[in-house]
């Protein structure tokens, strides 16, 4: 039986309760719930594990052994964590808790975030689901909204939504669900992601009928007025940042939603619609272009994060725009991340949602040592609200993508795709290894219909076994710049590119066949 914490329940809610109906009326705090309040939801609670008692297959076989003991603590810590949010047998389907802890609940902003890491935990079968769940319950109805939380009976959660016309939603959360969508695509092979005609549905709607509704195309974006906020639900919040009211659009909402227009031009090209294609690719580009031209302050050297209902410029920005890659490169790229490492040194504890995010972006951006931290952090005994589901899942998430950088991409560039060009998938490995790892082994991750096994030996040595039915491409990327590297004994000629802040990464492509495993590292410098 899932084992039940008789501890105080914390239950984070966007804004303090309206208890007549369930509506948020002021800022971000957390509440201890009331003894009947705790009482009913420890009861829904047992009853649905003692339902699910008798399922003891729900484990996952991603394992990490490392030299690094306090690493494979944290790993198993979080393995442990997103297990016991994972449910089955309940109205919804298969699913994960994804919302502020105690609502059985998932909403479309921690799903987004959380798809990576459950992944790679072996959850991509809820994964499909709680996204379908979001892509079915579109409509015109609610201003081409979706619900923004639906719990375990298959409902919107009541505590955002009364009617559809009265609902509380953030106006990222479709693109975010978008992109989520095209990554998991990538990740599974699945191909439902890009012909299921409730999935693409979706992502029709959301690029057109959506932004027309919500005022967002890029040549009306900057002077709309927020026509949805109907205190207290604030249907149409333009932006995940809850707290102020006195906003019309937030920069987050521009990043979501040029990953949306990106994620949506890379599944019409696959489906083989390469005007569409262009056309958002271009949608994406506008978008790109207005935020780092009119949203970047050169004078202070930094981005602006929200725009008020004065039209005035507010705030800085840094993981908004980093998580989703939508910086120009140098002065632009620092900016935003010093903002971030900025907002590090002083943010509260209480605020783990931004948090479970800046693991995985120090490591793209080539800061493994502040990430290591960030995932230790994350994870110590006692830390304040470890509990909140995105914690833990994100954790996964900064390890497999960033410490061990194993990622899923198309072999051809956006732009090619676009034009019509064939591809296949690869997986990347690129070690963020720090000096306190000596070498980290990832098991059992899943690739596809199979998975694989990745060991780094610190940032020169990686060894990659195909458990797959199928050849796997295999992109073996390392830190710094070398003319050749050393694949199966033999000297190779290699790639060096430079990414994100001049960051050199050298890689070599091949394929690994099924059921063998393939050496590459760096030669020895002399």
């Amino acid at each position: 039986m899932r084992k039940i914490q008789l501890e105080p329940i914390f239950v984070e809610s966007k804004m303090p309760v309206d208890l007549m109906f369930g509506r948020p009326v002021g800022v971000r705090h957390r509440r201890i719930i009331a003894f009947g309040a705790v009482f009913f939801s420890l009861l829904a609670f047992s009853v649905s594990a003692i339902a699910q008692s008798h399922d003891r297959t729900r484990q996952s076989r991603l394992e990490l052994r490392s030299s690094d003991t306090r690493l494979v603590q944290s790993f198993n810590w979080a393995r442990q964590q997103a297990m016991a949010y994972v449910f089955d047998g309940d109205p919804v389907g298969p699913w994960y808790e994804a919302a502020l802890p105690g609502r059985r609940a998932f909403c479309m902003r921690d799903v987004a975030h959380q798809v990576a890491g459950a992944q790679a935990l072996g959850l991509s079968k809820y994964t499909h689901n709680m996204l379908r769940r979001f892509a079915e319950n579109i409509s015109a109805s609610k201003d081409w909204c979706s619900y923004w939380e639906i719990n375990y009976l298959n409902q919107p959660a009541p505590i955002d939504f009364k009617s559809d016309t009265e609902f509380w939603y953030n106006l990222p959360a479709n693109f975010d669900i978008l992109d989520a969508c095209y990554r998991m695509y990538l990740w599974t092979g699945d191909r439902s992601y890009i012909e299921d005609p409730v999935f693409m549905n979706f992502y029709d709607r959301t690029v057109k009928d959506y932004v027309s509704r919500w005022d967002l195309d890029v040549d009306r974006i900057m002077a709309r007025s927020n026509p949805g906020q109907t205190p207290p639900f604030f249907r149409g919040d333009p932006s995940y940042e809850e707290s102020r009211r006195d906003m019309v659009l937030g920069v987050d909402l521009l990043a979501t939603q040029y990953v949306g227009y990106r994620s949506y031009a890379t599944i019409q090209a696959i489906r083989g619609d390469h005007d569409s294609a262009h056309l958002y690719l271009e949608s994406a580009s506008d978008v790109k272009g207005l935020i780092n031209r009119a949203w970047w302050n050169p004078a202070e050297g930094y981005f602006f994060s929200f725009l008020d209902k004065d039209h005035h410029f507010q705030g800085h920005a840094g993981a908004d725009l980093l998580y989703r890659d939508v910086t120009e490169e140098g002065p632009k790229t620092q900016g935003a991340l010093d903002t971030l490492l900025e907002k590090m040194r002083s943010e509260p504890a209480s605020e783990v949602e931004a948090e479970s995010h800046y693991a995985e972006i120090l490591y793209r951006y080539g800061k493994p040592e502040p990430a290591y931290g960030e995932i230790l952090d994350l994870t110590r005994p006692g830390r304040e609200r470890q509990e909140y589901p995105e914690v833990s899942y994100s954790v996964i998430e900064a390890i497999v993508n960033g410490l061990m950088g194993v990622d899923v991409e198309p072999d051809v560039p956006i732009k090619d795709l676009v034009q019509g060009k064939p591809f296949e998938t690869f997986v990347r490995t690129l070690p963020q290894l720090t000096g306190k790892t000596t070498w980290a082994e990832l098991r059992n991750l899943p690739i596809g219909e199979g998975a694989i096994t990745v060991r780094h030996y610190g940032e020169i040595r990686t060894t990659l076994i195909n458990h797959e039915k199928t050849d796997l491409n295999w992109e073996a990327a390392f830190p710094g710049s070398f003319a050749t590297l050393v694949v199966n004994g033999k000297s190779a000629e290699a790639h060096t590119e430079f990414r994100h802040l001049g960051h050199a990464v050298t890689w070599v492509k091949i394929k690994v066949k099924p059921g063998a495993s393939a050496c590459v590292e760096v030669p020895e410098q002399k």
